[in-house]
């Protein structure tokens, strides 16, 4: 038989029995879908995950205090006063991988502008910080190097902040009291959106560290350092610079560990990354289970057809069918199935893909890869599950399936 008659008699076949073919394709339809539309919040929760991590700012590394250790007991990671000042002006004088450096502070309080008060973190930063964020100013200014060597009482608002604070008017030039210590507006941010971890970037008030230690923190040593290499390709380069520098300062010996801890971008867009890619893979994973249920039905209706057909499979043998001929042409009947299923899956995968964006605010984002994978997997379906009804077709006894009622 030629491939085009084949083609037909199976078209034929299937339209038969309409809804049975459809229920048959629905498994199909409905695991296509699936794994499109979880692979496309996989995708989209990744995308979003590498955003937020660029926008930590330009070939960011990251240095913290190690962990303290008192009689024994050792306490979390950052508890240590082992990072100061000094070491932050030696980096920047010492490392030549190092383009811009921000010394850290932490602390927080009530803020209070008018009548009007609100809680919020205040972080210390150093003058280059802004370089490093990649991080704008809406309106008005950043402090200068002057501000921070003079510790000077001035800060830049957060546009959460700078909204609840002052909803009506411009806060630059204005006074606020943070802990009943006065500072200067002179800057808003821009919006900088939610972190990975979800919390409000643009709820934070930054001003000089030199500041933040001595009127409001009052921890003598810095929180961490931010640091700026001088290109992707030099930040290994810079961290160690920056690891034997410290070493050195901190009179470390050779088997001894850090007493301080560097993170790089690299290294957290890593993690996110392998983090996002077994979430990707376990919804991947859940959705096929749908795909073999669809093949389990596809096998079954094939073997009801078999069953209901042997006479006609006995009659083609009888004028010349061959039993190839009667295997491809079941073959192909499942594998219609699967094919018919898969394109309606593909395209109720992009629109489900687009309602749950629309409707849940996630980012989802399909890809031709995930309309590849999902739909190469419904072709191998349809052949694995349609081989063993269509070679029970072809291996029958033709003068069995004649007698056959």
């Amino acid at each position: 038989m030629k491939i085009f008659n084949i083609l037909l008699s199976a078209f034929r076949a299937l339209q038969r029995n309409k809804m049975r073919s459809f229920l048959t394709m629905l498994g199909i339809i409905i695991g296509v879908g699936a794994v499109i539309a979880m692979l496309a919040i996989g995708q989209g929760a990744e995308y979003s995950v590498k955003e937020q991590i660029a926008a930590l700012g330009t070939n960011v590394l990251m240095v913290f205090p190690g962990a303290q250790q008192q009689a024994g007991v050792r306490t979390a990671a950052g508890s240590a006063t082992t990072l100061t000042e000094d070491d932050a002006l030696a980096i920047a004088r010492e490392c030549p991988a190092v383009q811009y450096i921000s010394p850290g502070a932490f602390a927080g309080g009530q803020v209070i502008a008018g009548n009007l008060n609100w809680s919020t973190a205040i972080q210390g930063v150093g003058s280059d910080y802004l370089e490093i964020r990649q991080w704008p100013i809406e309106y008005g200014d950043f402090f200068t190097d002057q501000d921070v060597k003079a510790a000077a009482k001035v800060c830049i608002l957060g546009k959460t902040v700078a909204d609840n604070l002052f909803p009506e008017s411009s806060p630059v030039e204005q006074t606020i009291r943070i802990r009943n210590v006065p500072f200067k507006v002179v800057g808003v941010l821009t919006r900088k959106g939610q972190n990975a971890m979800g919390q409000d970037q643009d709820d934070i008030i930054i001003a000089p560290y030199t500041t933040v230690i001595r009127r409001l923190s009052h921890w003598p040593n810095l929180r961490f350092v931010l640091i700026s290499a001088t290109s992707l390709r030099d930040m290994p380069v810079a961290q160690k610079q920056i690891t034997d520098l410290l070493r050195m300062r901190h009179k470390i010996q050779a088997f001894d560990a850090d007493d301080f801890t560097i993170r790089n971008q690299t290294d957290l867009a890593a993690t996110a990354t392998a983090t996002t890619d077994i979430l990707t893979i376990l919804l991947a994973s859940i959705a096929s289970v749908s795909l073999l249920v669809g093949g389990i039905g596809i096998m079954n209706i094939m073997l009801v057809s078999v069953t209901e057909r042997t006479r006609e499979i006995g009659i083609r043998m009888s004028i010349g069918a061959r039993s190839r001929d009667i295997l491809t042409q079941f073959l192909i009947e499942a594998l219609v199935l699967s094919l018919l299923g898969g394109i309606v899956g593909i395209i109720l995968g992009i629109a489900g893909s687009s309602i749950i964006s629309s409707i849940a605010k996630w980012p989802t984002i399909v890809t031709a890869f995930s309309i590849i994978l999902s739909f190469g997997f419904s072709i191998a379906i349809g052949i694995f599950f349609g081989f063993y009804p269509a070679r029970k077709a072809a291996m029958l006894n033709p003068i069995d399936a004649l007698r056959y009622e």
